[in-house]
């Protein structure tokens, strides 16, 4: 086990997102343009789109249809078990649920991360857990938002006697709004995810020779210049969620833990390779800093993003980059071996 994180440590993957971490610990002036950034997101959602389409396409539906529903279980299970852990903390109902739809969701890099540790102990995975991916995306964002009316309405009950308190309606009670599906269900992680995955699935193999120089054989190098901009933002990020006190920084270790552990169990349970149920792990270990707070900016202003988005990207996201694959990888040859 140690040996297996010592050497993930060393990857150039992790060690960019130290430097950058680093870089902005010691408030070095290194700054990513965000225009630069927005294209190595787009980047890296379209590659995993279309090699995620292109492995699809060499499954019958038969083969697919126990990890599809797999994993939109986990998907809806995981804002529910998120705020029963929150429950014991006392957090109030909005920030929450904004942590619900976050963990719930998935974390395109950490994922990205996760197949460059793959290839690079040699172990292999099934192609299409890329497609996954997409559909990790929304379940919990939408569940999480039906959990907050469920919330919502049973304060108004007990608020009955003070109808001064009625009056003031909550934009996350109109959770259908059509922003707010259009957020969840055509945001741009999803729908550039989606469509590079279609395009992938009908164009197959005859599409691998005009994609392999820029998606497959750049890969590896733009997600080191995009996890070095990782590191800037989560090391920004650190101090706001140092305010919020020593329970929500164990949340961020213990959460992805317990999410890691049931995906690698799920993917056990339907069978998957020792490399697919790694990568069963990380979708259900890691929490999303892309589609899940632009739904939240939406439908939950209350929720406050430096609690959202400080503990995915600053506590989860590091300690899945460094441990939690390791660590999802350990335990799936484990239940492989018994």
């Amino acid at each position: 086990m140690y040996e297996i994180i010592f050497q993930n440590l060393l990857s150039p993957v992790v060690l960019f997102f130290v430097l950058g971490l680093f870089a902005a610990l010691v408030k070095s002036d290194l700054k990513f343009p965000k225009a630069l950034n927005e294209t190595l997101s787009i980047f890296l959602l379209v590659a995993i789109g279309l090699k995620g389409g292109i492995e699809l396409s060499k499954y019958s539906f038969h083969e697919v249809i126990s990890p599809v529903i797999a994993t939109l279980f986990i998907g809806s299970l995981l804002p529910i078990i998120v705020l029963v852990l929150l429950k014991t903390i006392k957090l109030d109902t909005k920030n929450a649920v904004g942590l619900a739809a976050t963990y719930g969701s998935v974390s395109i890099v950490t994922y990205g991360a996760a197949i460059s540790f793959l290839d690079h102990v040699g172990t292999s995975y099934e192609g299409f857990m890329n497609a996954m991916v997409v559909l990790m995306e929304s379940p919990a964002i939408i569940i999480s938002l039906i959990l907050l009316k469920v919330l919502d309405r049973k304060e108004i009950s007990s608020e009955v006697y003070h109808p001064q308190k009625l009056a003031i309606s909550s934009p996350a009670t109109s959770f259908l709004d059509k922003e707010v599906l259009k957020e969840a269900f055509f945001g741009k992680s999803i729908i550039l995810l989606l469509g590079a995955l279609l395009i992938g699935l009908v164009v197959g193999e005859n599409a691998v020779p005009i994609i392999q120089p820029l998606f497959i054989d750049l890969y590896s190098s733009v997600l080191i210049l995009f996890l070095l901009s990782m590191g800037l933002t989560a090391g920004e990020r650190l101090p706001e969620v140092r305010k919020h006190g020593p329970k929500l920084l164990l949340f961020g270790i213990i959460m992805p833990i317990i999410g890691g552990a049931l995906g690698v169990l799920v993917g056990n349970a339907i069978g998957l390779s020792v490399g697919g149920m790694t990568l069963m792990g990380v979708l259900s270990g890691s929490a999303s800093y892309i589609a899940a707070p632009a739904a939240l900016r939406t439908s939950v202003p209350e929720a406050n993003p430096s609690i959202y988005l400080g503990l995915a990207l600053g506590i989860t996201f590091p300690f899945n980059l460094i441990i939690g694959i390791p660590l999802f990888y350990q335990l799936a040859g484990w239940l492989t071996s018994i």
